[in-house]
């Protein structure tokens, strides 16, 4: 797809190339309701007034983009966020790269940014995070031939280059371990339904589950935060079959689940064990320090930013996986008390 140009602003809207420069930069020679449709077409199409001449240089931006579909509340306390970002950082500024970092409400407004970082020649490339099944964000990268690398999968990339890790082989591994121990009631406190990694993991779980023959297994979702962690945490915990076995999508809901089970006067881990995803400094320094899923997560940011670079200078886009988390027993997980 070529960048479009004032010219094709001009035959879609049916007005003269001037007539599109008046409208683009507020002067008069146009009516009101000309110009209101000139910039409706130019913002459709993707043009802004510098990308024509932006396009006439070779120059390269010397940034890549990050788009962010999260509260901006979520992604301060969220250890996963500011760790794969410092290893994004750490391999960009190496190269003398930018980091163009963006927080969006939601997936339009998200390819809004893609669109218009594209026109004005903001970023160079994109990295993409939390695929989600049906992500209408992969079409649209592919339509605007922008260089990009989807953290995330396997599948639903596209013809885009992606970078994931095999979740589904580290859950099926933590629940025969806390089969191995004795557990025969095991919940998951999962994230947000409908990304692509919370559908591998929940499928996983629900396979491995069915092959043991656990069948007091669940699975509850939340949306990775504390508040909402803790009460997934209570509300299993409230239920006649209690389970004894719980394992969280991330560290902070695990860690307001050890907090609930504490408040509820259950022992952690002699009445309830616990596992947590994503083995961030705060799994060690809970007490009992936690079990739990881990890989070198800035190591992932910077394999996923090298990956990005050369897509960026013309590589072929390619489908790389990554290391697989492991898990690492703590004090947080023991065979189940005897009821």
């Amino acid at each position: 797809m070529k960048r479009p140009t004032i010219a094709d602003v001009a035959r879609r809207a049916g007005v003269s190339k001037g007539a599109v420069s008046y409208a683009l930069n507020g002067q008069p020679g146009v009516s009101e309701t000309t110009r209101q449709r000139i910039l409706a077409i130019a913002t459709e199409i993707g043009f802004s007034p510098s990308s024509a001449a932006r396009a006439l240089s070779a120059a390269t931006a010397g940034a890549v983009g990050l788009a962010l579909c999260r509260p901006a509340r979520t992604l301060g306390i969220e250890p996963f966020f500011m760790a794969l970002i410092s290893g994004v950082e750490a391999e960009l500024s190496a190269r003398s790269y930018a980091l163009t970092l963006q927080v969006v409400a939601d997936h339009d407004a998200e390819i809004a940014v893609y669109r218009r970082w594209w026109a004005e020649r903001r970023v160079d490339g994109v990295l993409v995070c939390d695929l989600r099944t049906d992500d209408r964000r992969i079409s649209a990268l592919e339509q605007l031939q922008l260089p990009a690398v989807v953290i995330g999968g396997p599948g639903g990339t596209g013809e885009l280059a992606s970078l994931w890790s095999d979740d589904a082989a580290a859950l099926t591994e933590t629940v025969e371990y806390l089969v191995a121990l004795g557990h025969r009631r095991i919940a998951r406190v999962g994230g947000l339904p409908d990304l692509r990694h919370t559908e591998i993991r929940t499928e996983a779980f629900a396979e491995v589950c069915q092959r043991l023959d656990l069948v007091d297994a669940t699975t509850v979702w939340s949306d990775y935060t504390g508040e909402e962690g803790g009460r997934a945490t209570r509300r299993l915990l409230s239920s006649a079959q209690r389970p004894t076995a719980v394992i969280y999508d991330n560290d902070v809901m695990a860690i307001a689940g050890l907090s609930v089970a504490q408040e509820m006067g259950l022992t952690v881990p002699g009445d309830l064990s616990i596992v947590a995803w994503d083995d961030s400094p705060l799994c060690r320094l809970v007490h009992p320090p936690l079990t739990a899923l881990g890989r070198d997560i800035p190591a992932y940011g910077a394999h996923a930013a090298r990956q990005l670079l050369a897509v960026i200078a013309g590589q072929p886009a390619s489908r790389v996986q990554d290391e697989t988390p492991h898990l690492t027993p703590r004090s947080s997980t023991a065979p189940p008390r005897a009821r």
